[in-house]
């Protein structure tokens, strides 16, 4: 990661006032919420930040505003929860476990798509060395959240499939109860490759892909 991106980030931040993660939980929680996600330059992202300054309070513990967080994706060896989110399937969903590398904390999430094209978040805590696998508990966990969400069973082929490491920054509007996260520093891993996967379809992103993937 550029030690330029970081400062920036960082520099843009400073102003905020802190809220903690006790508040941001009782202000925000959000297991419920309309997703917008827009990659920006970060000349784009101080700026905006920059115009938030009196609207909102950044995340703060123990003194640092900038946190490492890992993800880890679960699907089928043919892609298909992929493939659902590709074909805009009304009934779809994710599967993942979410480490907080900073805190040595983790969490099993089933992330939903409800009506109104609301994403529902269902968690549950997780021991941080199963990040990378499916436990009993957590089968049973999305076992109850898919038979009472969508009336369907589990698809037990579900395995690693993408890891996701990046630094976060949660920014929270106390007033209207809104919440908004600055990622930098992101890398993609496919178990040892960290490259697109040049065998699934991008069709909705072809053309953000041009622009971003360097040629030669």
């Amino acid at each position: 990661m550029s030690r330029r991106v970081l400062a920036a980030m960082s520099g843009v931040l400073t102003p905020l006032p802190p809220i903690t993660l006790d508040e941001v939980l009782a202000e925000a929680t959000l297991q419920t919420r309309v997703d917008r996600k827009y990659l920006v330059p970060t000349g784009t992202s101080v700026e905006l930040v920059t115009r938030l300054r009196d609207r909102f309070a950044v995340l703060e513990i123990d003194g640092q505003r900038c946190f490492r967080y890992e993800s880890v994706y679960f699907d089928t060896p043919s892609h298909g929860l992929y493939r659902q989110h590709l074909q805009r399937r009304r009934y779809r969903y994710k599967v993942r476990t979410r480490s907080y590398l900073d805190s040595g904390e983790c969490s099993f999430e089933v992330k939903l798509k409800g009506n109104r094209s609301e994403t529902v978040k269902s968690r549950m805590p997780y021991p941080l060395a199963d990040r990378a696998r499916l436990t009993e508990p957590a089968w049973r966990f999305l076992a109850e959240q898919l038979r009472t969400a969508y009336g369907v069973g589990v698809d037990h082929r579900l395995r690693p499939a993408l890891t996701t490491t990046y630094r976060r920054s949660t920014l929270v509007n106390r007033v209207e109860h809104a919440r908004l996260t600055c990622d930098i520093d992101l890398r993609f891993f496919d178990g040892d490759a960290a490259l697109l996967n040049p065998q699934l379809r991008a069709n909705p992103w072809h053309r953000t892909l041009r622009q971003l993937t360097p040629s030669g």
